[in-house]
C-alpha cells in the first residue's frame, strides 16, 4: 500500500459522507476528534492533512451492527480474536472502519489507515499519528470528565507517550469496573507504554 497525497476537497466530502452514515452525536465527536488530532498535529509536527482525514474517518463503522462489522472484517480476512467477535461494536468498529476507508473512502495511506485500524485498542510503537488519534478520541472536548482528564489534555500537546500510558491506564482500570472485556492489544500497548514512558 503505498501512500497518496489527500487533497483539501476530501475534507468537504468526508464531512459530508460521515454526515450522513453517523448518528448525530456521533458525527459532533467525529468533528471534534478531527479538529484535535489536527491541533495535536500542528504541536507535533506531523502533516495535519493526515490527521484530519483520520480523525474523520475513524468511528466510519461505528454506527454498524455487530453482524455487519464482523462480515466486513471476514471479507477483509482480517483477524478476528474472541474478545472482539464477543464485543464487535466496541472493538470491530476500529478495523473495519480501516477497511472501509480504503475500499469505500480512497484512502491508500497506510499510516491513515493504521491509525484508523488501531485507535481503540491501540498497539505498542504507535507510529506518530496513531498516537494523536488514539489521543484525540479520548481527550476531544466532548468528552465527559474523567479523573485527570484537564493535566491529560495539556500533556498531550507536549509528551505523546506519557500521554498514552496515562490513557491507558485509566481505561484498563474503568474496564476492570465494568463487565467490559479487556483486550489482550490493549494490555500489551499499555506495557509498551508504561516502560517507556
Amino acid at each position: 500500500m503505498g501512500s497518496k497525497p489527500m487533497e483539501k476537497t476530501d475534507y468537504t466530502y468526508l464531512r459530508k459522507e460521515m454526515e450522513e452514515v453517523l448518528s448525530a452525536k456521533r458525527y459532533i465527536h467525529t468533528l471534534g476528534v478531527a479538529y484535535t488530532a489536527s491541533c495535536l498535529a500542528m504541536a507535533h509536527e506531523e502533516p495535519i492533512e493526515k490527521a484530519m482525514v483520520a480523525g474523520l474517518l475513524h468511528d466510519c463503522a461505528k454506527s454498524m451492527h455487530g453482524s455487519e462489522l464482523v462480515a466486513i472484517c471476514e471479507k477483509g480476512h482480517l483477524r478476528m480474536n474472541a474478545v472482539e467477535r464477543s464485543n464487535p461494536t466496541a472493538l470491530l468498529h476500529a478495523k473495519a472502519g480501516a477497511y472501509l476507508a480504503e475500499h469505500k473512502y480512497g484512502v491508500a495511506d497506510t499510516d491513515i489507515l493504521n491509525a484508523i485500524c488501531y485507535h481503540t485498542t491501540g498497539r505498542p510503537d504507535m507510529s506518530k499519528l496513531e498516537k494523536i488519534i488514539y489521543i484525540a478520541d479520548y481527550i476531544e472536548p466532548g468528552r465527559k470528565q474523567l479523573a485527570g482528564l484537564e493535566m491529560v489534555r495539556r500533556i498531550a500537546y507536549q509528551d505523546l507517550d506519557w500521554t498514552m500510558e496515562n490513557i491507558l491506564a485509566n481505561t484498563l482500570a474503568y474496564l476492570q469496573t465494568t463487565d467490559g472485556q479487556v483486550d489482550d492489544m490493549t494490555v500489551k500497548t499499555y506495557e509498551f507504554y508504561r516502560r517507556k514512558a
